[in-house]
């Protein structure tokens, strides 16, 4: 195996061994909306509600617990016995529920995905915009939406064009760049894929053979966003992850 290849392989065994976290997305067994009365979900303690700025949790006896949370961003986690209860502002408030239990995480048992080949290690360009441009996205679940700021985009050649794509922020100071290509919906999940690069004095080198599903590909109680538009590549990029075993499709 060469270098490349093993530095692939333990970039993608990792990858995996983050994925069944016990409490990580592949955990997770259901979704709900809060509503505005206080209300009970089955199997979890006390009630649970929202208003227009946070969300709340009460307990029988106790003073209410407030969540405000920032919109599309993290959100927090209560222990609840053998469960982990996520709540995430998305729009309204949700909560999650991540049980080490569930039936995908006990099924887990890696991504499919294409062989690395160095040829899908482009070089490209990172151009800042002037500010930060607040970006409106579209969300896998009907009828949500996300709203996250945009530092720049990134330019790039494949086989003689030149390519596009709007990044967002990403984990550690890289960039986040949704996509979808020529492959989605065919052999790679329909909905996204997503690519951190990281910038060095303007350049960005784009390893698609790192490029990754998100939860929503892995689960239905996930509310990924979907790439911002124009982040569409006309051709098909035969690396990275493929569309997971969970969804029965390999």
């Amino acid at each position: 195996m060469s270098g490349f290849a093993e530095d692939w392989q333990t970039w993608k065994t990792d990858r995996e061994n983050a994925l069944a976290d016990p409490y990580g997305w592949l955990a997770l067994v259901s979704l709900d909306w809060l509503e505005t009365t206080p209300r009970a979900y089955d199997g979890l303690p006390g009630v649970w509600w929202q208003d227009d700025d946070a969300a709340y949790w009460q307990e029988d006896g106790k003073e209410p617990q407030r969540f405000e949370l920032v919109q599309s961003g993290s959100g927090t986690r209560i222990a609840a016995g053998e469960v982990e209860v996520e709540v995430a502002r998305r729009g309204g408030y949700l909560i999650r529920v991540h049980d080490p239990k569930a039936e995908v995480l006990k099924n887990f048992h890696g991504v499919p995905s294409y062989e690395p080949q160095e040829k899908w290690v482009l070089e490209g360009v990172y151009e800042p915009f002037d500010a930060p441009v607040p970006t409106t996205v579209g969300a896998v679940v009907e009828g949500l939406s996300h709203v996250y700021e945009a530092p720049g985009r990134v330019r790039f050649t494949h086989n003689g064009t030149e390519h596009t794509l709007t990044a967002f922020n990403g984990r550690n100071g890289d960039l986040n760049i949704l996509f979808t290509d020529e492959t989605s919906g065919v052999t790679t999940y329909a909905a996204n894929r997503s690519l951190a690069a990281a910038s060095v004095d303007g350049k960005v080198l784009l390893d698609f053979n790192r490029a990754t599903n998100l939860p929503c590909a892995f689960t239905d109680f996930a509310t990924c966003p979907l790439p911002p538009a124009g982040n569409h590549l006309s051709f098909g990029v035969e690396a990275g992850e493929k569309i997971p075993y969970e969804r029965g499709e390999n």
